[in-house]
């Protein structure tokens, strides 16, 4: 019976931390800890702990709605994750809110909760200028690096089994080593989402020594991460994302990161908003991207 009760001593404290909100959590520590990415286009690294990116600025913007919420300034903890740790991470509370480069899928729903869509992506095929490779067809026989982790990955077995073509996959372990193996030779192309690639080339020594071919390969809604079952945090995050396209400044956000020249190389990646990102912010949704395939 002691044993029994123990158990449920332990089960109900363990509920009780569980059940604990976010907005409170944060509240009274003060600080939020914000996932943040190395190598993308949405979220990226300067040096020396800085962060940038289209989803950084977006999310201190959120944190400065969320600090209106909870009455108080949040500090932000800036937590840099990866493809294979981020889910985990926003699961056990070391990171309360992710916005990185994270694809929101039937799977990755069943752990976590994704807020409303705020880019969609298209993955794509990075190469060499002069390697002759036009389409996913012409990988055959050749190397193709993605990275781990990523739903990249699922993408090209399915197109690798749905082509009839045969190649062999090189993983990095972060997007700017999947863009090394590219660059050093090891791999004859890069398959990752196109705002990925597009800021590694752009970030690189030659850019003109690479480009972007090939069909769409898969069509992706990118979404910021909150732990499961908290709906008051995921409605607060929500309810800024909402603010920030009814008055305009996600859009001149947009424009900042993907239209004009970024740091460090002051080069611009030149890519106009899609119909579809237009789409999710005209309809706000958290669908995952199994949806986007059914269209």
């Amino acid at each position: 019976m002691k044993r029994t009760l123990l158990v449920l001593a332990l089960s109900a404290l363990a509920f009780g931390a569980h059940a604990e909100d976010t907005l409170a959590k944060i509240k009274a520590s003060g600080t939020i800890s914000l996932g943040v990415r190395d190598s993308s286009a949405l979220s990226y690294t300067l040096g020396n702990d800085k962060y940038v990116g289209f989803h950084t600025e977006m999310a201190e913007r959120i944190i400065g709605d969320l600090s209106k919420a909870v009455g108080k300034k949040l500090e932000t903890k800036y937590t840099l994750v990866t493809s294979q740790n981020r889910i985990p991470l926003v699961q056990n509370g070391t990171v309360d809110l992710e916005c990185g480069s994270t694809t929101n899928n039937a799977q990755r729903q069943k752990d976590v909760d994704f807020a409303y869509t705020t880019y969609v992506e298209v993955v794509r095929i990075a190469v060499r200028a002069n390697s002759g490779i036009k389409s996913i067809k012409d990988l055959n026989g050749r190397s193709v690096a993605t990275t781990t982790g990523t739903t990249s990955v699922q993408t090209l077995r399915k197109n690798e089994r749905a082509q009839n073509i045969d190649f062999k996959e090189v993983y990095g372990k972060d997007h700017a080593d999947s863009f090394l193996l590219l660059e050093s030779g090891r791999a004859d192309a890069f398959v990752m989402d196109g705002s990925i690639l597009a800021k590694n080339i752009a970030s690189s020594k030659n850019p003109g020594d690479f480009k972007i071919v090939g069909e769409e390969l898969s069509v992706e809604p990118i979404a910021c991460m909150v732990r499961k079952d908290d709906p008051a945090f995921l409605k607060a995050v929500d309810d800024s994302i909402l603010r920030q396209i009814k008055d305009g400044s996600l859009a001149k956000l947009y424009d900042k990161w993907f239209m004009q020249p970024i740091p460090p190389t002051n080069r611009s990646l030149n890519m106009p908003m899609s119909e579809a990102t237009k789409a999710a912010w005209a309809n706000p949704n958290n669908k995952p991207m199994e949806d986007y395939a059914k269209k």
